[in-house]
């Protein structure tokens, strides 16, 4: 079951993307599917958060942070 679905949430939209992906290095997946490899070498990642990053790519911001929410619960599981 998803965090969401369970009230885990352990990220949001406001987070930067680079502090997410330092503290998170499993929501990378995501990012890549997503954003592309472009995001990793972004100077952006730094000062960008994830609802910036998702509106200029066009993406659905809950369905990204949920997937990453989810791939986070996924690691904490192992």
């Amino acid at each position: 079951m998803s965090m969401e679905k369970t009230g885990m949430k352990t990220i949001d939209a406001n987070w930067l993307i680079g502090d997410l992906l330092e503290k998170y290095p499993e929501a990378i997946p995501v990012f890549k599917e997503h954003f592309g490899e472009g995001c990793f070498t972004c100077p952006g990642a730094k000062l960008e958060t994830i609802a910036f990053g998702s509106t200029m790519h066009g993406l659905d911001v809950d369905a990204i942070v949920g997937q990453i929410n989810d791939c986070i619960a996924a690691g904490k599981e192992k």
